[in-house]
């Protein structure tokens, strides 16, 4: 079985964390009844890659315009060279960036994103966010912590 329905599952209402939260829990227990295949689970697959520790800044880095490899890095600076073609490389491999090589010389390369790739542009809007929201909270919370 799947870790999901094939269907289409019906998104998390805006009502609040607690209605959010009904939600997930119900759609989290439909999982676990089905049984969980971790192959064909879209959790685990589709957001494997999409926490990685650069993917996001390099989404947003492409929201606006496509961008050559040089300007993302200028864009994020302490990822490294290797790092960022990996991740450039899963996002284009899962179709949310296209790479245009151009003739030049020396070839220029191009990455802008795709309409799937934009599509998680709202989504990721709210995390951002929320992340920005909420960072004070987690340091102070990583501190009592870590006493």
């Amino acid at each position: 079985m799947a870790c999901a329905d094939e269907r289409a599952a019906e998104p998390a209402s805006d009502e609040g964390a607690e209605d959010a939260g009904a939600v997930l829990s119900s759609q989290f227990g439909f999982w676990q009844a089905q049984g969980f295949d971790a192959s064909r689970c879209p959790v685990r697959d589709v957001l494997d890659h999409l926490a990685g520790k650069w993917v996001l800044l390099i989404v947003m880095a492409l929201a606006e315009a496509p961008k050559r490899f040089s300007e993302l890095h200028r864009a994020i600076p302490d990822v490294s060279k290797r790092m960022l073609t990996q991740s450039l490389r899963d996002l284009e491999r899962d179709g949310l960036v296209d790479r245009t090589v151009y003739p030049t010389k020396p070839p220029s390369v191009e990455y802008a994103l795709t309409e799937l790739g934009r599509s998680l542009l709202a989504p990721i809007g709210g995390v951002i966010a929320w992340a920005e929201q909420r960072h004070p909270d987690i340091r102070d919370a990583r501190r009592r912590f870590d006493g």
